[in-house]
């Protein structure tokens, strides 16, 4: 098993953090796991992306080839990777208006507007973890929230639960309306 996670937005908006999380919760889970970043000069605005290959084998490559999901929160991010995908699901924010050119599966998912009704708009990449766990079922929830405790700033820990939750509960709406 080889699945492989391309997480794109823009700078600010917590993507290397949620690649750090996805790949710490893989390792939890005794799976094999290769995490690579890359991102703008600018450091808020510019583009962000994390790319994470989790594996219960050796993993050979350690870059995406095919993504299995595809995380783009930004019109210009599901620009940018969105004709790149073969195989794979496109999560993208309901705010960006979907491209018919664009031919891989694709779920608008409401990340910013349920951060929105959080309260707080620096939990956008952990309501986005949640249906990416939600989602592809990588990991256990629970080990998913070991891995952001380890990792949110002290004082922050119920806000970003309540984050993964939501995100989580997405994924679970969207696998239950099919």
């Amino acid at each position: 098993m080889r699945t492989e996670f391309r997480l794109s937005g823009s700078g600010g908006q917590g993507i290397l953090l949620a690649g750090i999380v996805l790949s710490e919760a893989a390792i939890l889970e005794d799976l094999n796991v290769s995490q690579t970043q890359s991102y703008g000069p600018e450091a808020r605005g510019g583009s962000s992306k994390a790319e994470v290959v989790i594996s219960d084998a050796d993993i050979d490559y350690p870059k995406n080839t095919d993504p299995d999901y595809l995380l783009a929160l930004t019109a210009e991010s599901y620009r940018a990777y969105g004709p790149e995908m073969g195989k794979g699901t496109i999560i993208v924010d309901s705010s960006v208006t979907l491209d018919p050119a664009i031919k891989a599966k694709t779920v608008p998912v409401p990340i910013i507007e349920t951060t929105q009704k959080i309260g707080r708009m620096i939990v956008t990449n952990i309501v986005a973890l949640g249906v990416i766990g939600g989602l592809s079922g990588i990991v256990k929830q629970e080990t998913l929230e070991k891995a952001v405790l380890g990792r949110v700033p002290k004082g922050t820990e119920e806000l970003n639960i309540t984050a993964l939750k939501a995100g989580f509960e997405i994924a679970s709406n969207l696998r239950r309306d099919g």
